[in-house]
């Protein structure tokens, strides 16, 4: 089966780097939802030039539309749909529930790629979205190859290969939506997971080999390619639309040599070259990840979120005026370098030789010497971490020809006729004058094929040439120069035509009615003797991750379990009650269980309530992302979060069994009665392990009990308390809070 080599693009220059080396397909985002918003991105008058330059080279263009949509945008995203799906888009990438149920409805041939963000981590995940109509799942970067390869599925797989790794499981992080107010969800994230952190146990400081405790390596399968290439994965998807042009076309040329060797029967090798070139335009060290089972030692880099570079020497001496360096590799003007046991970058623009002359270049095993612009005040190894003579070197590339077969018919008294046919068949024929008996020279079949070989300034390149024609003919070579253009232009033409089709994209908004239904209030618990609190003082339902909680008091028919936010695999359940926490749940349970779905589905929007609703989900919680402004409407009950900590990611690295058990292979760590936090500028965030994932929760309670009613008014009846470590007493006064305002 051959495979998509998948690029990202950020803008122009990146698409024109990944096309011409290599890339089968791009994906990319418009100014509009997408998940990468700090993206260069594309206006709608770029994104119709980036179609067009794709379908031209025959190369698949998706764009992503994979944030979750909030009610008020909805009108403006069909509208935006539309215009991509004009504009002749291969697929998009979505992961809002609700707008990939609307848009297979409005738009039933669009293609649909299920995004990371929607947790595609299990089988009945994936059960799920083929019901959904999707065609592809872009898998969980947490998930092995062989996990991979066991899932049964209609569905087209695709995996990441190579670039940067989150931390938590995509479409699972709220971190920044709640500390900074910018989602990651909204494709807003500010990457919290690359500031630094300390550790403690209690209230112990750990000592860590390094502060950067949630910053991944950078993905690297290089050493793995050829289990890829044998594994039923279709699409191979490289990470870094926010990377500059020259890393694209870097990065997809190197794989697209793999995949061709592969193809050739050849071993997969890259030279060392091309290896220090990649490693000097971005690498926080490289893992194979989870892919292939890499332990967490050789996933996370705890040192520096940073680029890394390559080494290049050692200071041997330093003050406030300048660094002087001993050199093991050349290096230039305009080149940037980080002194890596300070973690501090700078961009060489004077540089000096050993007798203090300003020069352009200094070689290996001389010594350099640079102005001290960042306040370095000991010996540090240094490393290149911007080469200026790679970059200029890396903008040149070669562009990709689309091999024609050029057909001439040359008869005398007969329109000269000139047709043009590519590899997938397209075909364009155009006419002359009628052809005329030469007088004096004729023109031979060189003579045509020599002028209609100069294609040099078209994407194309004759691979035949066929000419039919009269002895003794005479034709102008103006005349073939003109033919061959206008030819070349209708092929062109040809190639990224689109046919706009009218599409009836206007919505009602479900005329779906708010039912007058009873205010609620439910409590999430976290042992026992929260339990028992709930129950003594009558909260209408407890949520339990404890399977063994449940079964001992389910009897009560108020109490529910909460499926594993992470899981592989389901028990068998009948007629109970459960808190589906993933799309692989509810579509396990919900038509055969009382499910109630919880916020960690994103949900903001009344089609996703909608498409719930028809898999027979009984009540459905809002994301803590909604807004008070947001009106839901539901034939069955929304709940919302109304106090309690949110549960800001879940990673399956655990800090915990690397940076204190890391030598014992039975950690228990889990079951430990101590409180561990990462602590960020006086801000402590508890870790709560929970069968070997690390859950790292918010640094406080959210509090809107005060909104209660406001939340009421726009559709909500159900109020969610999210217990952490509280005790009775709390509890109780939490509870009692919640009754007054609902009884005001």
């Amino acid at each position: 089966m051959k495979k998509e080599l998948l690029s990202p693009v950020g803008n122009m220059e990146s698409l024109y780097q990944a096309i011409h080396n290599g890339a089968d397909a791009v994906y990319l985002g418009g100014k509009q939802y997408g998940a990468r918003m700090f993206s260069d991105n594309f206006t709608k008058e770029e994104l119709i030039n980036a179609i067009n330059y794709c379908h031209l080279y025959g190369v698949k263009i998706y764009i992503t539309i994979n944030t979750i949509v909030f009610n008020d945008e909805i009108s403006d995203f069909l509208q935006y749909v539309e215009f991509i799906y004009n504009k002749g888009v291969d697929a998009v990438i979505m992961q809002d529930l609700g707008m990939i149920s609307l848009v297979k409805d409005k738009f039933p041939d669009l293609e649909i790629h299920a995004s990371t963000q929607m947790h595609n981590y299990n089988q009945e995940d994936l059960n799920f979205l083929e019901e959904l109509g999707v065609k592809r799942v872009v898998l969980a970067r947490e998930l092995s190859l062989s996990q991979i390869q066991k899932f049964n599925t209609t569905l087209e797989k695709e995996i990441f290969i190579h670039g940067a790794l989150c931390v938590s499981f995509s479409g699972c992080c709220l971190f920044s939506s709640m500390t900074a107010n910018r989602s990651g969800n909204r494709g807003e994230c500010n990457a919290s997971c690359r500031l630094d952190y300390e550790l403690y146990q209690n209230d112990t400081k750990i000592k860590t080999n390094g502060k950067y405790l949630l910053s991944p390596k950078e993905l690297c399968t290089i050493p793995h390619f050829k289990e890829i290439m044998d594994s039923d994965v279709t699409s191979l998807k490289i990470e870094g639309r926010m990377k500059s042009p020259e890393y694209v076309g870097l990065v997809t040329k190197i794989y697209r040599k793999l995949m061709e060797k592969y193809y050739n029967h050849q071993t997969l090798t890259i030279d060392e070259d091309m290896i220090k070139q990649l490693k000097t335009l971005f690498n926080r060290d490289f893992t194979s990840g989870y892919l292939f089972n890499e332990s967490f030692n050789n996933i996370m880099n705890i040192k520096t979120p940073n680029h890394i570079g390559i080494p290049i020497g050692e200071t041997i001496e330093v003050n406030n005026k300048y660094i002087k360096m001993k050199l093991n590799k050349d290096i230039c003007q305009e080149d940037g370098i980080r002194f890596t046991n300070v973690n501090k970058g700078m961009i060489i623009n004077k540089l000096y030789n050993s007798k203090g002359l300003l020069v352009n270049q200094i070689n290996k095993g001389d010594i350099a010497i640079i102005d001290n612009k960042v306040n370095l005040t000991a010996n540090s190894p240094v490393s290149l971490t911007t080469d200026s003579r790679l970059l200029k070197q890396l903008l040149k590339y070669q562009e990709k020809k689309i091999d024609i077969t050029i057909k001439v018919e040359a008869l005398i008294s007969q329109k000269l006729k000139l047709t043009l046919i590519d590899h997938d068949k397209t075909e364009v024929t155009v006419f002359g004058n009628n052809v005329l008996p030469a007088l004096t020279k004729p023109v031979n079949k060189e003579n045509i094929t020599r002028q209609l070989s100069k294609l040099g300034g078209t994407p194309f390149q004759a691979l035949t040439i066929d000419i039919t024609s009269d002895d003794n003919i005479f034709i102008s070579l103006k005349e073939l120069n003109e033919l061959r253009r206008l030819a070349v232009n209708q092929l062109i033409e040809k190639r990224i035509a689109v046919k706009e089709k009218k599409i009836n994209i206007y919505h009602d908004d479900l005329s779906l009615v708010n039912l007058p239904i009873a205010k609620k209030i439910s409590m999430s618990i976290m042992n026992e003797d929260q339990l028992k609190v709930a129950l003594n003082n009558k909260v209408d339902y407890i949520y339990t991750y404890s399977y063994n909680l449940y079964q001992k008091y389910k009897h009560n028919g108020n109490i529910f379990y909460r499926i594993p936010r992470v899981c592989d695999t389901f028990p068998d359940m009948q007629d109970d009650n459960i808190i589906a926490t993933n799309l692989g749940s509810v579509h396990k349970y919900s038509k055969t269980n009382n499910v109630v779905t919880d916020y960690f589905l994103n949900i903001v929007n009344n089609y996703a309530i909608n498409y719930l609703i028809k898999q027979g989900v009984k009540r459905i919680t809002i994301s803590p992302e909604a807004k008070i402004n947001m009106n839901f409407r539901s034939t069955i009950p929304l709940e919302m979060i109304i106090y309690g900590r949110i549960e800001l990611m879940i990673s399956k690295y655990c800090p915990l069994k690397m940076l204190i058990n890391n030598d014992n292979p039975n950690c228990h760590l889990c079951k430990t009665q101590d409180q561990y936090y990462l602590k960020n500028n006086n801000n402590y965030y508890p870790i709560r392990n929970s069968l070997h994932y690390a859950h790292i929760m918010d640094k406080k309670n959210i509090d809107l009990i005060k909104k209660i009613k406001d939340y009421n008014d726009k559709g909500i009846s159900c109020f969610r308390i999210e217990l952490f470590d509280e005790k009775e007493k709390d509890i109780k006064e939490i509870i009692e809070r919640v009754r007054r305002v609902l009884n005001e």
